[in-house]
């Protein structure tokens, strides 16, 4: 699958095959794609936590509403910040959504269904996720991964209207 393939194949993935086993190197290669993403003087501002347990999904659904999707998920990443290591710029929520791209295009490219929801700037959500996996962190985003159990409609598309050449 060539990039504008992968780009205009990705969906936001609901339903997974409950149970399906995703390696552990398949979720590496996908945190690789992650930490390839740019960041803002390099400063790399981001970490990330990832699980199969189903005790832990179930604990990252009870601490964010919009995560049910976890339940059939063969794995959450929860991408998370840190600030301090772009103490000049506040760019980092741009740069952690950045490598939550690269994790959704590079698991589409691999086959594998995504979905992701936002933690930060919301509370009591993002402090709930903190305790969860036990972080000093701020969680950006969850990010599910698995294999997909259906097949969305596209929903983005090119509008013209929206585009100004200056």
């Amino acid at each position: 699958m060539d990039i504008f393939e992968t780009i205009y194949a990705r969906r936001s993935v609901r339903k997974y095959k409950k149970g399906a086993i995703i390696p552990q190197t398949d979720i590496e290669k996908l945190l690789s794609a992650a930490m390839h993403a740019p960041s803002a003087v390099n400063s790399r501002p981001w970490e990330f936590y990832c699980t199969d347990k189903e005790d832990v999904k179930a604990a990252l659904m009870r601490a964010h509403p919009a995560s049910r999707m976890l339940e059939t998920a063969s794995w959450a990443i929860v991408v998370c910040a840190r600030p301090e290591l772009q103490p000049r710029h506040g760019y980092w929520p741009q740069d952690c959504a950045a490598a939550i791209e690269n994790i959704l295009l590079a698991a589409r490219g691999m086959g594998y269904g995504t979905c992701w929801w936002g933690c930060y700037p919301t509370q009591p959500r993002t402090d709930d996720v903190k305790k969860v996996i036990g972080c000093d962190s701020v969680p950006i985003g969850i990010v599910a991964v698995g294999v997909p159990d259906e097949e969305p409609a596209a929903k983005g598309f090119y509008d013209a209207e929206r585009v100004k050449f200056i």
